[in-house]
């Protein structure tokens, strides 16, 4: 392993990294520094299926970490909550204060009232669920359900698979169809871009399934522009189609599922033309869908997130993915799915967390609006905020601001730059970037695990996640003070395999004994009790008042009669990076909805509905369906007009399974502001 950072005082090297962000992809990096100072970062091919190419969000991450906006030194607030006026202190006299108020909280309403709120998408083993987890368990705090992405999802590939490891990048070469469902590779995941267009150079079929023309979508055989929250008759359409033609695998189900009957009776409720009419499809486009999926070999589905963001995503979800064991897709190479493989290998934080969970509450953390203004026994009263931005990133934001502006409410934000959640806090935290400590990195993607490793000097006072976590669980008497960064990453990956763990640190990247790239039903199988594919799982179905695969009709109404949905930007990963974005954003809607309402791109409009409004530019484009709008995840509070975003529109209703947000069931009016 390299020296910690604060040795990284040589003249000019290139040091390889990698990159922690939440994208599929886990980019294996070339970072060049002088006297210990960023100098570039570029791809390398440590890690083959990122090829040595990067893309610009990380190519130009020193304007986050030299940036205005990055915390240089722990602060505490001076002016009134939410005017981010602060006062530079000493650590030690931050973590005084923080220690200080949590004990006062804990003596006062017990441990359950301290929430610790996080997210770590873009955090690898070491910076969430290590030293962090073992002081609120120690101290008896609030749990926390991170369901704001992918829990539906994952609850459904559990379910159905137990999460077995999915068709990697580098073999979709083999495939000759390809569906991209509720995916945008182009801004997330931009390394399976080219290896789907060498594909379609090859011969292969790609079919995308989207509300927008995504970049994918301008050079598909077929696009499927769904109306948000319809992909769950759109799929159950399919395998009814599969199951009425006879093009069912039956010896396939016959050995390897179980539940059959049960999607087979779901699925017999949709016929095509009613599919096709909800959704908003052409229902020969939907047939044609039906036909070359049954007749294609192999065929290979990208299931993105998209779908899962609304009331019915879990079933959504689960309907897509069963279609590969139903069509009998499986057991060749570049045949099967595709989603999330960032559970192949099997590791669990569980491992190397040294305490015992708590039986304390529970929060979803799609409603810390709620938790912050209606819980009381006990109320939250101290907030304890790392890795994410709730602020701008968790529905219905009003009620989030709300609660963040109690006097009453002890919030610490513990981050790499001032984010507008930070300017609410009471005590503010300076963390290291992922270039300035030591980390594992686990591909979803991919499969891989990569070193991340110090490549330059610690900017101003920051610290790394294990470093201040270890330091308040000493002062508040529930640790010694034991481990320090370097001694952490061992610990965790003392915990892997042997053979793992010795090519982790020594080479800086490991991949799975089949080489990173399983074959379904041949390398890998599902991880279910059995070994089978649950289709219709029992367990899943109960829970589900409305029934496994049930439909939930759309929330429009008379009112508010547009579908809004927020997708991932080129310009963040979430919210973070959205420091640097410099112009103010615009809402995305077709023509004839915009001529409806007078509306000309470059207007200043007001997106609206009953819990808030966001007033900001429109752009009218056939870029999104017709009855759809498109406002960007990820804004800050400074880009739009009145310093709401997308999420002070978003219900904090809950998906169907998991407990996970349905941002993409805002229903919203649009209406002039100011005429361009």
């Amino acid at each position: 392993m390299p020296p910690p950072s604060s040795s990284l005082t040589w003249g000019y090297a290139t040091i390889d990294t990698a990159c922690p962000l939440d994208c599929p992809d886990s980019c294996s990096l070339s970072v060049s520094i002088e006297t210990g100072r960023l100098v570039a970062i570029d791809g390398s091919r440590r890690q083959p299926a990122t090829q040595g190419f990067i893309c610009a969000k990380v190519r130009h991450f020193d304007r986050r970490v030299y940036g205005d906006d990055r915390l240089r030194h722990p602060a505490v607030r001076t002016g009134p909550k939410g005017s981010g006026t602060f006062a530079r202190v000493s650590w030690d006299e931050a973590l005084d204060l923080v220690a200080e108020r949590i004990r006062q909280v804990t003596q006062a309403y017990g441990g359950a009232a301290v929430l610790p709120f996080c997210y770590g998408g873009s955090n690898g083993l070491l910076t969430q669920d290590t030293r962090d987890a073992e002081l609120f368990r120690r101290l008896g705090a609030s749990r926390l359900a991170r369901t704001v992405c992918a829990a539906p999802s994952g609850a459904a590939a559990q379910a159905l698979y137990g999460k077995m490891a999915g068709v990697t990048y580098l073999d979709y070469a083999h495939a000759k169809l390809i569906v991209i469902w509720g995916a945008n590779p182009s801004v997330s995941g931009i390394h399976l871009v080219p290896l789907v267009r060498e594909a379609q150079r090859n011969g292969a079929t790609l079919i995308v399934v989207d509300p927008r023309e995504t970049p994918l979508a301008r050079h598909a055989d077929l696009h499927l522009a769904l109306h948000p929250g319809t992909d769950l008759p759109v799929a159950l359409a399919l395998h009814n189609f599969l199951f009425e033609r006879g093009l069912v695998d039956e010896a396939f189900l016959a050995r390897h599922a179980k539940g059959v009957d049960g999607l087979r009776a779901r699925a017999a409720e949709w016929p095509m033309d009613r599919a096709a009419g909800v959704a908003g499809v052409d229902v020969a486009a939907l047939e044609q869908f039906a036909r070359v999926y049954a007749a294609a070999s192999p065929a290979l589905i990208r299931c993105g997130w998209g779908l899962e963001r609304n009331r019915n995503g879990g079933s959504a979800v689960m309907a897509v993915l069963a279609l590969p064991a139903v069509a009998g897709k499986f057991g060749v190479r570049g045949g099967g799915y595709t989603m999330s493989n960032s559970a192949a290998w099997g590791l669990k934080s569980s491992a190397w967390i040294d305490a015992e969970e708590p039986a304390t509450r529970l929060v979803n953390m799609n409603h810390l609006g709620r938790a912050l203004t209606d819980y009381d026994d006990p109320p939250v009263t101290c907030l304890f905020v790392y890795n994410c931005n709730p602020a701008v990133t968790v529905p219905d934001q009003n009620r989030v601001l709300k609660g963040l502006a109690r006097d009453d409410l002890f919030t610490v934000v513990f981050d790499q730059v001032m984010t507008d959640t930070a300017r609410w806090a009471d005590v503010v935290l300076p963390a290291t970037t992922f270039l300035e400590h030591y980390d594992v990195a686990r591909a979803y993607g991919p499969i891989s695990l990569q070193l991340v490793r110090p490549v330059i000097d610690v900017v101003g006072e920051a610290r790394s996640n294990p470093e201040v976590f270890r330091d308040l669980a000493a002062r508040l008497g529930v640790a010694e003070v034991g481990e320090d960064e370097a001694e952490t990453l061992l610990h965790v990956t003392g915990r892997l395999p042997a053979a793992v763990r010795t090519d982790l640190l020594d080479s800086g990247v490991v991949t799975p004994p089949h080489a990173g790239a399983p074959v379904q039903f041949v390398d890998v199988f599902p991880n279910t009790p059995g070994g089978r594919v649950d289709l219709f799982p029992v367990d899943l179905a109960v829970a589900h008042g409305d029934g496994l695969y049930a439909w939930r009709p759309d929330p429009a109404s008379a009112a508010y009669p547009l579908a809004l949905i927020s997708p991932a930007s080129e310009r963040t990963i979430s919210s973070t990076l959205g420091e640097l974005r410099n112009r103010l954003a615009a809402v995305d809607m077709h023509p004839d909805d915009a001529a409806e309402r007078g509306l000309t791109t470059g207007d200043a409009v007001r997106v609206y509905n009953e819990l808030g409004e966001v007033q900001c530019d429109v752009a009218v484009t056939t870029r999104v369906r017709r009855g759809t709008v498109s406002l960007s995840k990820g804004l800050w509070r400074r880009h739009t007009l009145n310093g709401a975003t997308a999420t002070a529109l978003a219900p904090d209703s809950l998906a169907d399974l998991g407990g996970g947000a349905c941002f993409n069931d805002a229903r919203v009016q649009v209406a002039i502001l100011v005429k361009h």
